[in-house]
């Protein structure tokens, strides 16, 4: 059961209080940097961790529950905090909003389909909403650790906006699957 995938996994959630706490005062650029490389390393361990698994031909249940998981712990620590140190501020957080309210629900209807046993798999754009998360998310950690790099910062916003829009349709996509289960 504790396959190298299901370690990275783990290790994801385990995770992210350390990243919480070096992000956690904005005055800190240098946590910012530690906590973009502590970050990365995680976005990373998301990608192998699925890609070992398969390659290995050692899915597991255990992995099907947590990989998503771990996403969604993460994402949201990270959008909390950063909104919180206004490193998304004014109509961003419309974006930031988007993305927590589509990952509660998707994950309530998921419960609700698997209550009623109907699997929903994870499409293709579902991942590339995930990654540009991952991509946006990351930007802004960097952005506030290179204050005087503006790049990172403008990466982040769009990237954010681009996977608030595919969590939109994602979001949508799912909600059509589950309403043909509900009475």
């Amino acid at each position: 059961m504790l396959t190298l995938p299901n370690i990275l996994t783990l290790s994801r959630i385990f995770a992210v209080p350390l990243l919480v706490a070096l992000i956690w005062w904005p005055e800190w650029h240098t946590g910012y940097l530690i906590g973009w490389v502590v970050y990365s390393l995680m976005g990373i361990t998301d990608f192998f961790d699925g890609y070992l698994a398969r390659s290995q031909n050692s899915v597991s249940k255990l992995g099907q529950f947590l990989d998503p998981i771990a996403d969604k712990i993460m994402i949201a620590a990270v959008i909390l905090i950063l909104v919180a140190n206004k490193d998304i501020r004014g109509l961003d957080v419309i974006a930031a909003l988007v993305i927590l309210l589509r990952e509660i629900a998707v994950s309530g209807l998921r419960e609700f389909l698997a209550g009623l046993r109907v699997s929903v798999p994870v499409s293709q754009l579902a991942k590339w909403k995930t990654t540009l998360q991952i991509i946006a998310l990351g930007a802004l950690i960097l952005a506030n650790g290179t204050p005087d790099w503006a790049l990172p910062y403008q990466v982040g916003i769009v990237s954010l906006w681009g996977a608030a829009v595919l969590t939109l349709i994602t979001g949508w996509d799912y909600l059509r699957v589950g309403l043909k289960h509900m009475d």
